[in-house]
């Protein structure tokens, strides 16, 4: 089933290229749960291995595709609210536990959520529905998601470069490589506000 999947997203990102790419991408970051990482790195694989598509352009398209995806799922998570989430939760399976997750990561991190949401497993399709029934700030959540479009898009395409020549090793670690990447980011952020609190307090 797996191989299934992985020969219908190939044979897309052969077909239709950067298209294929934007269209998927779009489409998961307005809140349809696909592979995203999946089809970023089979496309930088691709553009490593047969030089069919050019891995700046495919960081390019998959960032403006995310973010807009991110956009579109925002404005339905703000006109649709709760109800609009329920609804969803129950169309594609997903437990309550994971959007009651996502309201204690809204709570604890604010916006910047939409930032790490990014890399972290079952949160990404949610988070800018959840921005958006939260009634984040606009201002705030354009920035978050286009930071976290941008880096999430450039780790994963680079990682299917630079290791394009073991792509079924890294489709398998792929989920470690999310907790790895969230790790990081975790640190970061959590250094960034305590630099920042010093700060305020000297």
């Amino acid at each position: 089933m797996t191989h299934h999947i992985f020969d219908l997203l190939r044979g897309a990102l052969v077909h239709y290229g950067y298209w294929a790419v934007a269209v998927l991408l779009l489409l998961e970051s307005a809140g349809l749960p696909l592979p995203g990482e999946t089809i970023l790195l089979l496309a930088s694989f691709l553009a490593y291995s047969e030089h069919e598509l050019q891995l700046p352009w495919v960081i390019v398209v998959g960032t403006v595709a995310s973010t807009l995806g991110g956009e579109f799922g925002f404005a339905l998570g703000r006109h649709g609210g709760r109800p609009l989430i329920e609804r969803y939760r129950h169309a594609f399976s997903i437990r309550a536990e994971t959007v009651e997750r996502g309201d204690r990561l809204f709570e604890r991190y604010g916006a910047a959520t939409v930032f790490l949401a990014r890399f972290l497993f079952g949160m990404r399709v949610l988070a800018s529905l959840l921005a958006g029934a939260l009634h984040m700030s606009w201002r705030k959540f354009v920035v978050f998601n286009f930071l976290g479009a941008a880096v999430w898009v450039t780790a994963i395409c680079g990682a299917g470069y630079l290791f394009g020549g073991h792509w079924g090793r890294l489709a398998h670690d792929l989920r470690r490589f999310d907790l790895l990447v969230s790790i990081v980011v975790v640190v970061a952020l959590l250094w960034l506000w305590w630099r920042r609190g010093k700060g305020i307090g000297t």
